[in-house]
């Protein structure tokens, strides 16, 4: 999947939001934080860690929102860092078992946070990539998902949000 009209697009947004509630200053470290809550609540909604539930995971609607939450986010860290050159998705983490790989994701993103680099960057994307395929999600569901929410986020921001 091609990553360059989902940098352009986050810039613009990142852009907006920055310009409407006047914020100025190094935003990566919050960004960074936003990106570990989001993966959590994206963990949240599948249950793949809650053994002690029965309750299965929620709507795939509802997990594919919280998907793109993150992607918001990575690419925002991404812009931030100028590694927004990165132009295709880098292959998925060959990982089946979805509760290991949001282990692997969080500390993929905490390594991230630390070393700004390309290569760490990558394996973000991997990461995601891997979630990605386990929960059945396309890259056009991805895209058209991210799409919607990247309207919501202007939307919110216009009422107040």
């Amino acid at each position: 999947m091609n990553l360059e009209k989902l940098f352009t697009m986050q810039e613009e947004l990142d852009r907006y939001i920055q310009t409407n509630n006047e914020v100025n200053g190094d935003l990566f470290d919050k960004k960074g934080l936003a990106l570990i809550v989001e993966l959590a609540e994206l963990a949240n909604e599948t249950r793949t860690f809650k053994f002690w539930s029965s309750k299965g995971p929620s709507d795939r609607e509802v997990i594919l929102e919280e998907y793109v939450d993150s992607i918001h986010f990575l690419l925002s860290l991404g812009i931030d860092r100028d590694l927004n050159m990165l132009k295709d998705w880098p292959k998925p983490l060959n990982d089946n078992d979805l509760t290991t790989l949001f282990l692997k994701t969080n500390s993929s993103i905490l390594k991230f946070m630390e070393q700004h680099s390309m290569s760490a960057y990558q394996t973000v994307w991997s990461c995601y990539g891997a979630i990605a395929e386990i929960l059945g999600f396309t890259y056009d569901d991805v895209m058209e998902a991210y799409l919607a929410k990247n309207q919501k986020n202007y939307d919110r921001q216009k009422d107040g949000y």
